[in-house]
């Protein structure tokens, strides 16, 4: 199993989450969270003043997937929520050894 870690434009959570389940993905996490990366942040006006935004809002993703569909997964995700533009976001595949089911306590495969 892999971990698929993802941060993308806010707006575009719905047509991620579409995408995922279009691929009978199931137990999707979704924060909101806010940072930075090639873009650097922006200059805002507000009552005259400038000012420095230096993170911007994003949605981060994770979902642990087999790996039989690791790649299906994060193509989908990539071109649901690609714009082309800078700031688009990014997606981390890492390796998952265990899950557990709380109420259970049994190993999750």
């Amino acid at each position: 199993m892999m971990l698929i870690k993802s941060t993308i434009r806010s707006e575009l959570l719905d047509d991620v989450q579409d995408a995922l389940e279009a691929l009978h993905v199931s137990g999707i996490t979704v924060t909101d969270v806010r940072g930075f990366g090639g873009q650097k942040g922006q200059t805002a006006v507000y009552r005259g003043q400038e000012y420095d935004v230096s993170l911007r809002p994003r949605t981060e993703i994770e979902v642990i997937v087999p790996d039989d569909i690791v790649e299906e997964a994060v193509a989908a995700l990539i071109a649901a929520a690609r714009t082309g533009q800078m700031g688009d976001g990014q997606v981390s595949v890492l390796p998952v050894e265990e899950t557990y089911r709380i109420r259970t306590r049994s190993i999750e495969i």
